[in-house]
């Protein structure tokens, strides 16, 4: 669902920032036939209402030698809100696992990890994922190839 505070202009300039979040408010508002100072105030209150949370360089995971991409599903044999917790407060630490996600079905979690190789996620799992608490079970799988990366949220009406 839409928020119904941001019109047109608020889903342009959120559209522009995720295509380059170097864009500058003087491009912003030339796209926009607007002057900079709208611009400003505009992106100003979409950082302060969370709408941008932040601004990033999107990095080449291979030339940074994280270049294994694997989704690694894990099943807990305690269900209690305090084991679930405490799954996520440690597993957010690693700095191998890129993303953590609480899910719906079999498996409890989903993590995105990014790994220079295959004895790189060996060891992230015997010395890091299976011994903490209340693992159960782990399945993972990696990724060959990608037809698509995106990182932009479709905004647009």
């Amino acid at each position: 669902m839409q928020n119904k505070q941001l019109d047109k202009a608020d889903l342009k300039i959120l559209e522009l920032l995720q295509q380059d979040g170097r864009m500058t408010h003087k491009e912003i508002g030339y796209r926009l036939s607007k002057s900079v100072t709208p611009v400003h105030t505009r992106i100003k209150r979409l950082e302060d209402e969370g709408y941008i949370k932040g601004y990033v360089a999107l990095v080449d995971a291979k030339k940074v030698g994280r270049g294994l991409i694997g989704y690694t599903q894990v099943y807990l044999k305690e269900h209690s809100q305090e084991a679930l917790s405490a799954f996520q407060r440690e597993v957010v630490k690693f700095p191998e696992v890129l993303e953590c996600y609480h899910m719906t079905g079999v498996f409890d979690f989903l993590l995105r990890i990014a790994i220079s190789d295959m004895d790189a996620y060996n060891v992230l799992l015997m010395t890091k994922l299976s011994k903490l608490p209340d693992v159960g079970n782990m399945q993972s799988f990696f990724v060959l190839s990608a037809a698509k990366e995106e990182t932009a949220y479709p905004v647009s009406p």
